[in-house]
């Protein structure tokens, strides 16, 4: 597990065999995966001081993960309804 803090898998835990799942049966939640995946590291890069921005990008970013994080929750949670 990556010491990145807020990774999917540790987020949604309870979820954690099905995203694995469907990052490789369902694109809409791969790309989601993935661009959540992206605006983390990019925060994370910024907390790590590896990267710098300005305080209004860095709160742009983390709304951008929990928008994310809301729309992979809701695949997470239509998904687990029907069987899919």
């Amino acid at each position: 597990m990556s010491h990145t803090p807020h990774e999917l898998v540790a987020e949604l835990p309870e979820y954690a065999e099905r995203i694995h799942s469907l990052k490789s049966t369902n694109q809409h939640f791969a790309r989601l995966a993935e661009s959540y995946h992206e605006v983390n590291r990019e925060i994370h890069r910024i907390a790590s001081e590896i990267e710098h921005a300005s305080d209004e990008h860095v709160e742009a970013l983390k709304k951008q993960r929990l928008l994310l994080l809301d729309q992979c929750r809701a695949v997470l949670a239509e998904t687990e309804n029907t069987g899919a």
